[in-house]
């Protein structure tokens, strides 16, 4: 019995060997996808702005879309997203979600809690206190409550950016242009502090 099924599982294995063996058949050319037609890069606005949530939320849903949140973009290249915990349901956490394109950072700015920033793709310079220093993802960053930061993208392309706080009403209070951007394309100067 035992030699009967080691010989049919020699077999099996056999003729996988021989049926996966075979050179692959290819497709003719006619018959594979043709690439997707490339999209041209659409311009980034050259004026900041703010928007309220486009829809709706309860502070008892579970889950928020994107269109659910206050959103604004702020010249050279910056797309942000804030879900302000207690507007969310939220007892002590806070989050900003950014898009954030080459040669682009928010101004120099302090918050008066802790934050930790994730970043799964790109490279970022910072400037945290007296710190400066390029960072490559995938990595989580720290900064302090109270310290001056900003950061630069300096990569090719637009990195998503994650912002978390460790309160459910962070205050932002904006210092000045960041200092990264080269003079000419920053028009961060707004200096009071954000709701």
């Amino acid at each position: 019995m035992r030699r009967t099924l080691l010989v049919a599982a020699l077999a099996v294995a056999l003729g996988a060997i021989v049926y996966y063996g075979r050179p692959p058949t290819i497709a003719p050319a006619q018959t594979l996808p043709k690439p997707a037609p490339t999209v041209p890069t659409a311009k980034l606005p050259d004026k900041d702005f703010t928007h309220p949530p486009e829809k709706p939320h309860s502070v008892t849903d579970l889950f928020f879309t994107f269109d659910q949140l206050e959103h604004w973009y702020r010249v050279p290249g910056e797309y942000t997203y804030r879900l302000t915990g207690d507007q969310y349901g939220f007892d002590a956490l806070s989050f900003i979600i950014s898009e954030t394109h080459p040669g682009a950072g928010p101004g120099l700015h302090t918050h008066d809690t802790e934050e930790a920033h994730v970043l799964l793709e790109g490279s970022i310079e910072y400037r945290i206190g007296d710190k400066t220093f390029t960072v490559q993802a995938p990595y989580v960053a720290r900064v302090p409550a109270g310290v001056p930061h900003t950061f630069i993208n300096t990569g090719n392309k637009p990195f998503n950016l994650i912002a978390v706080f460790a309160s459910k009403h962070p205050v932002t209070k904006r210092i000045g242009p960041n200092p990264l951007i080269p003079t000419g394309q920053n028009k961060e100067v707004r200096s009071e502090p954000i709701p």
